[in-house]
């Protein structure tokens, strides 16, 4: 039963992995547009602005800094801490004169907390 249970988290690791490496094929940042990329595990949630010509983080935002784990109720892993980090690194991005990014969905499916965090930084005013 459990070589089952690792099998299928094994399989779950490979397509995520597999379908970052396509993304990353077609998507670059760069001094003008760097990269939004999109981390989340299962207890945090995590965003940065990378210049890929340099191999620069521009600017960095995550659910377990204290002044965003304030703003969030309960759990650094939910919908509304995902909505925070995408406020607060487009908020930073801005700050420092980027305007427009690439958005690198790490993988992920566009839905449920990437999706939350893709929306409140364009709301903040991060163009895609």
């Amino acid at each position: 039963m459990a070589d089952l249970v690792r099998k299928k988290v094994m399989q779950k690791a490979s397509r995520k992995k597999r379908a970052h490496q396509r993304l990353r094929q077609k998507l670059a940042g760069t001094p003008e547009r760097p990269r939004l990329s999109v981390f989340k595990s299962a207890k945090y949630v995590y965003a940065q602005v990378i210049n890929d010509a340099t191999g620069q983080t521009i600017v960095s935002a995550t659910s377990q800094e204290a002044a965003l784990k304030g703003l969030i109720e309960g759990s650094a892993a939910t919908m509304a801490a995902a909505k925070a980090v995408g406020e607060a690194v487009a908020e930073r991005a801005l700050a420092k004169g980027i305007q427009q990014v690439v958005f690198d969905r790490g993988g992920y499916l566009y839905h449920g907390k990437v999706k939350e965090l893709a929306e409140a930084a364009r709301a903040k005013g991060l163009q895609f």
